[in-house]
């Protein structure tokens, strides 16, 4: 009877963050990839890249083709599956909101697409009397606003401008918004964090005094959401 040899585990020198980085090479779009494109990608050379895909091999993280190219394999499913159920979008929006009313003093608010229209799913009202009075599950028209144009932003869009959107007068005469497009972890829009107020208080000079503080929350919130860091970013 043949014996057979045990195939090698990964060594304590490979360590978890390379074992992450030849993960991560995997993008949208791949369907597999060779022992060259993961030595590309990843910088790494290829005995090391071999070690570590026998423990994701073992792990069920990847497969390996017959002709010797890799593919991600059943356990990086079940674990999306995992993710998908446990995220609550409440949980992540809400307190960035919070957040963002605190620290602008005004109207922040979530923004989804809804057919032809933009709804309004949550929402943190200033804490002036002086404000714009919408609540949670209202609709509005995909016009000139800033939220209804961060609706319409595409993923390569936002990157190639990542400033906030502003709009003035454009649904209400009386209103102003800035607003950033929220990406998921496909890069799928997900959303636009919004903050509105009344046109003379939220002038445009003023919205830009908010963009560096909007826009690292808006990342913060993309990266909650299983975004990149830049996705956060928006025109």
């Amino acid at each position: 009877m043949v014996k057979i040899k045990p195939r090698p585990a990964v060594s304590g020198v490979a360590s978890a963050d390379r074992v992450l980085t030849v993960l991560s090479a995997f993008r949208i779009g791949d369907t597999a990839l060779s022992l060259v494109d993961l030595t590309e990608r990843t910088g790494l050379i290829k005995s090391t890249i071999m070690r570590l895909v026998v423990s994701l091999e073992t792990y069920g993280f990847v497969n390996r083709l017959a002709d010797g190219r890799y593919m991600l394999a059943s356990e990086v499913m079940r674990l999306n599956a995992v993710y998908q159920e446990s995220l609550d979008l409440e949980r992540h929006v809400l307190p960035l909101l919070h957040r963002l009313t605190d620290e602008t003093g005004e109207t922040a608010s979530f923004y989804v697409r809804h057919g032809a229209y933009r709804l309004c799913q949550y929402r943190v009202n200033s804490p002036h009397r002086l404000r714009l009075h919408l609540q949670p599950g209202d609709i509005r028209p995909m016009d000139g606003a800033a939220s209804a144009q961060a609706l319409r932003c595409t993923y390569e869009r936002a990157l190639e401008h990542p400033a906030p959107f502003y709009s003035c007068g454009a649904t209400d005469p009386h209103s102003a918004s800035m607003s950033l497009p929220i990406f998921g972890a496909l890069n799928e829009l997900v959303g636009a964090l919004v903050v509105s107020g009344p046109a003379g208080r939220l002038t445009e000079e003023r919205a830009r005094s908010f963009d560096e503080l909007f826009m690292q929350i808006a990342q913060d919130l993309a990266r909650s959401l299983g975004g990149k860091a830049e996705a956060g970013q928006n025109p």
